[in-house]
């Protein structure tokens, strides 16, 4: 069990302090970061999406309908509670309410899911980790670029005198247009209506889609590396959330819709993965730096070593 750990998380922490180093080194600027969020963002992420969803058979898809709906239902209350509780208690603006919100909610599948559940339940966990990013994609990824294009727009003065509901449903028409959800939603729709994509595409895709996971994890430290981490109330709230209540609320609505026990314990494993970069990212490209956010990744990451640990002991067979 302790290799799977570190196996893991190892390299989440390796890369990310790499990327920290860095910064902090002024190796590369921490302060412009643009050019490398042109290309995680417009690039190597929204083909990487797409190639990852548009291999799963349709059958995996379908048979694994509970097992999407549970992880949208976990993905989905998490993201809506937590976004409250931001803009409500701790009184974050709507751009650092959206990037802390996705930090907290969506896991760090593209990196940890695969060296997680691939030693435990063989190579169909690979399909399981597609669906599970698919299902993030394409539910609270968009509802996050919506909400940092509104906050961009209230910043402008743009559409004051519109409702906030014509404003937010504005801002969602142009979050759906960007490559991150055009990505997976175009590898979805391959899946559903049966297109086949062509091991050529695969292959010559295949340099960039491996480094994928590697440019987000070394984006998330170089811009830790410009940030102040210091862990608040807020911090300790989001770790709760994401590392122990998310994985124990979907546990329990997968056992309540009567999911088999392997689905189940599937689930909860990949919620009980630590917080993703999507959020800092997501913010950087728009202008949206949120320092809480990132001592949240930070220490659901290392919080991560113990609370995975213990979900998979709990959890796995022996």
């Amino acid at each position: 069990m302790t290799m799977l750990i570190v196996t893991a998380l190892l390299p989440v922490f390796l890369v990310m302090a790499l990327g920290y180093w860095a910064g902090r080194r002024k190796l590369i600027d921490n302060q412009n970061v643009a050019t490398l969020n042109v290309l995680l963002m417009q690039f190597a992420l929204p083909v990487t999406l797409f190639i990852s969803i548009a291999k799963t058979p349709r059958a995996v898809i379908l048979d694994n309908g509970p097992l999407a709906l549970v992880l949208a239902l976990g993905l989905c209350i998490t993201f809506a509670i937590v976004a409250l509780v931001q803009s409500r208690i701790f009184k974050l603006d709507l751009g650092d309410t959206a990037v802390e919100t996705l930090t907290i909610s969506f896991p760090n599948f593209a990196s940890i899911g695969l060296p997680l559940l691939l030693p435990i339940f063989g190579p169909s966990a690979a399909l399981t980790v597609a669906i599970a990013i698919a299902v993030g994609s394409v539910t609270i990824s968009p509802m996050t670029l919506a909400m940092l294009e509104l906050a961009k727009a209230r910043k402008a003065d743009l559409g004051h005198t519109v409702s906030p509901v014509h404003q937010f449903f504005v801002a969602l028409g142009h979050s759906v247009r960007k490559p991150i959800f055009v990505g997976p939603a175009l590898g979805l729709a391959c899946v559903l209506f049966g297109v086949k994509l062509p091991a050529l595409v695969i292959t010559g895709f295949g340099p960039l889609t491996a480094a994928t996971a590697g440019i987000g994890l070394f984006l998330t430290g170089l811009m830790l590396s410009a940030q102040a981490i210091r862990i608040s109330a807020d911090v300790v709230f989001g770790v709760a959330v994401k590392n122990v209540i998310q994985p124990l609320m979907v546990y329990g609505l997968a056992l309540a819709i009567g999911m088999s026990a392997m689905s189940s314990i599937q689930a909860a494993l990949l919620m009980a993965i630590p917080g993703g970069f999507f959020g800092l990212v997501f913010g950087a490209s728009n202008g949206v730096r949120t320092p809480v956010a990132g001592a949240t990744l930070l220490a659901s990451s290392v919080a991560g070593i113990v609370t995975l640990s213990v979900a998979i002991w709990l959890l796995t067979p022996a």
